[in-house]
């Protein structure tokens, strides 16, 4: 037998040792790589007594880094795209309905504000800095824009049964003061 003919014999035997390990696409690849090895590396063994061990050896090598190298990669413990579960975003979650109670309750607390708090909140909503806001109310003093924006603000949390954050720390500071002051 010529070469050319030994080398297809091994190409399928190789083939079928290989799909039975990995799967027909990567076996194909790797006999393709095993007869390229024995072509450059080997061309002085001629015989398919010795040509059937020295093949099957090189593929058991080369299985061997495949398969090193698919666990560096990880790639042996991936999930299939099937067996992930992705969560339904179309149901209502519960961060949703918590959101949207809160956006209620904040609608009628607004609406409970007074007339001129009502406006201040809904130019800030439109973008409006404090200069523009104090240029729109036809005030002199920016500060007066500052003092009624707090007091908006303190009051619509009021409304909604929360404080301000500053005003919490600010009341926990004032008794130990007026301890102080008495003793």
């Amino acid at each position: 037998m010529d070469r050319g003919a030994i080398l297809t014999t091994l190409r399928e035997r190789i083939i079928g040792y290989a799909a039975s390990r990995i799967g027909r696409d990567s076996a194909e690849d790797l006999a393709q790589d095993v007869l390229i090895l024995l072509e450059e590396k080997y061309p002085h063994v001629d015989g398919i007594a010795d040509l059937v061990p020295l093949s099957l050896q090189i593929a058991r090598f080369k299985l061997a880094a495949i398969y090193r190298k698919s666990a560096r990669r990880g790639e042996n413990s991936q999930v299939s795209i099937d067996e992930i579960q992705i969560p339904d975003l179309s149901q209502d979650t519960a961060n949703e309905y918590e959101r949207r109670e809160t956006m209620n309750r904040l609608a009628v607390a607004i609406a409970q504000l007074p007339p001129r708090c009502r406006q201040m909140i809904r130019w800030k909503l439109q973008g409006h800095n404090f200069a523009e806001i104090r240029k729109l109310l036809k005030l002199d003093s920016i500060n007066t824009v500052y003092s009624q924006d707090f007091r908006c603000r303190k009051q619509l949390m009021e409304l909604m049964g929360g404080t301000l954050k500053g005003e919490v720390q600010a009341s926990e500071s004032q008794p130990a003061k007026h301890k102080e002051a008495k003793r």
